[in-house]
């Protein structure tokens, strides 16, 4: 007989020390589980303040600060008006980036899906509505436009229930002539660039109209494939 304790020689340990194992096992427990609801709440955090947003949130803040720029002096000083293009032409390219970000990286959020379209209308819509006020630019031209992207814009939430409208390349290409027309229009141009600026303005309210019907069009069809397919599946569950 050596005298060593049972626990020593492999065998059964002492009531309390099972105990004592036990508690500090679910006091260890507890705290991962706090740990990792502090962590996931960090991710959380994190995608919400990611470079994308980032950029919506800079094209919502340039937007008082581009009517500030344009109205300046009375609207009409050619270096007032180019420091508002310089903010208008920031927004366009951090409008051009920050989608492709997020859709690059997965960094899309329900914060992006909301803020995102709201700052392209806002920034396109302030620009517009300043020109016309100024005289600059007819105001059918702004119902025109304006009209079209709200009206699409709540065509895509009628018919969301039935499926998404993506965007085609012809509103792309609109997209791209509408910001440089008007980034032409916010320069005091004059001579052929005055012209010239005209006639991409032309071209970007035809597309503004071509593509807009087209929308419609997508739409139309949309719905009726899914209330084709609703009904299809009703036959199918009573049958």
């Amino acid at each position: 007989m050596t005298g060593a304790p049972a626990s020593a020689a492999g065998g059964p340990s002492p009531a309390g020390a099972t105990g004592t194992a036990g508690a500090s096992g679910t006091e260890t427990g507890a705290k991962s589980a706090r740990s990792g609801k502090i962590a996931a709440a960090a991710v959380d955090q994190a995608s919400l303040w990611n470079i994308a947003n980032l950029l919506t949130m800079l094209r919502l803040l340039l937007v008082p600060g581009f009517v500030a720029l344009m109205l300046a002096d009375g609207g009409y000083d050619p270096a007032w008006r180019s420091f508002a293009w310089a903010a208008f032409a920031v927004a366009m390219i951090t409008d051009l980036f920050d989608g492709h970000l997020a859709r690059t990286y997965n960094l899309v959020t329900d914060f992006g899906k909301i803020a995102d379209p709201i700052a392209d209308k806002a920034i396109m819509g302030a620009a517009l509505i300043c020109l016309s006020s100024l005289g600059d630019l007819p105001w059918w031209v702004t119902g025109v436009i304006l009209g079209r992207e709200l009206g699409i814009t709540l065509l895509r939430f009628v018919v969301i229930r039935y499926g998404v409208i993506p965007a085609s390349r012809g509103g792309k290409l609109k997209t791209l002539a509408q910001g440089i027309a008007v980034g032409m229009y916010i320069l005091a141009l004059t001579g052929w660039l005055a012209t010239a600026r005209f006639w991409l303005m032309a071209v970007a309210v035809a597309l503004t109209v071509v593509t807009g019907l087209d929308y419609v069009r997508q739409a139309i069809v949309l719905r009726r494939q899914g209330i084709a397919e609703r009904e299809a599946a009703l036959e199918e569950t009573e049958a």
